[in-house]
Parts: C-alpha cells; sequence; structure tokens
C-alpha cells in the first residue's frame, strides 16, 4: 500500500507540476508564505529525508529551491529513490511512520499547489482518480494520460 501511495503521488504531482505556468515558482499566496518553486524544493527535501530514514538517518537537509526544472527532477528522483528503497518491503512499523511523516507531509504540499495553481490563472483540470492508471512502481514524471476529466 505504501508504495501505491508514492504511485499516487507521483500521479497528481505530475498534474500540479507540468506544464507550470510562466514565473509560477516565485507565485505565492500571500507575503508570509512559501511560494511554489519553494514548496516544490520542500517536497525534494521530505522524500530524500524518508531515504535516509530508512537508512537509520534522522538528518533534516533543508535545500534551498534552486529552477523549477531542477527542483521538479530533484522530487521525482527522490521519489523513485524511496520506492526503490521500499523493496524489499520494510516492516509495518517504519512504513506507518513514513506515511504519517514525509510521505502524509507531502500529499498535502501537493495540495497546496493545485490550489496556487488555480490562484495564480491555470487551474487544473478536475480529474476522477479512482479510475486513474496508477501502477505501483511508477514514480517519475512520465505518467498515464487522465482517463476522465471533467
Amino acid at each position: 500500500m505504501l508504495r501505491h501511495t508514492l504511485a499516487t503521488l507521483a500521479y497528481r504531482a505530475q498534474r500540479a507540476l507540468h506544464p507550470a505556468p510562466a514565473g509560477f515558482s516565485e507565485f505565492r499566496a500571500s507575503a508570509a508564505s512559501r511560494s511554489a518553486g519553494e514548496i516544490l524544493a520542500h517536497l525534494g527535501d521530505l522524500l530524500e529525508w524518508a531515504v535516509r530514514l530508512l537508512n537509520g538517518d534522522r538528518s533534516w537537509v533543508e535545500v534551498p529551491a534552486s529552477t523549477w526544472e531542477a527542483d521538479k527532477d530533484r522530487f521525482f528522483n527522490a521519489l523513485t529513490q524511496l520506492d526503490q528503497a521500499l523493496t524489499p518491503p520494510v516492516a509495518d512499523d517504519v512504513a506507518n511512520r513514513l506515511f504519517q511523516g514525509p510521505i502524509a507531509d507531502a500529499l498535502t504540499h501537493v495540495g497546496q499547489l493545485t490550489l496556487l495553481r488555480g490562484m495564480a490563472g491555470a487551474p487544473l483540470k478536475g480529474e476522477n482518480y479512482f479510475i486513474a492508471d496508477i501502477a505501483v512502481g511508477r514514480t517519475t514524471s512520465i505518467q498515464a494520460s487522465p482517463k476522465r476529466t471533467f
């Protein structure tokens, strides 16, 4: 289930990140909030942290935002590394902690990017995610096309 969650994260993130409107990396909901680019960099931080956690290293490393494309690549690379690190499966208590920590946080931030897209004038089409073609192990930016948008 955890690997399916990562595939779902990749699928939904691909929708929020591709294609981003010009200047979207700098867009923010308010002066006090993170920019879209800062949120994307944080997503990379979270997933790299999850990989370190699996290796027994609890250190948190915050990497400043780079270009949209570089941070997008970093996110999908870290997501793929995490997925591969979960093969073979990890103990349930480890999987539960990964889900409740970095993975749930990452899902939240993909939702924030989706919301910011709408605020920036580039909303995403709604989609029936129940029938989406999401497959365990598919964690790169190359994702199936939506089956049904609305």
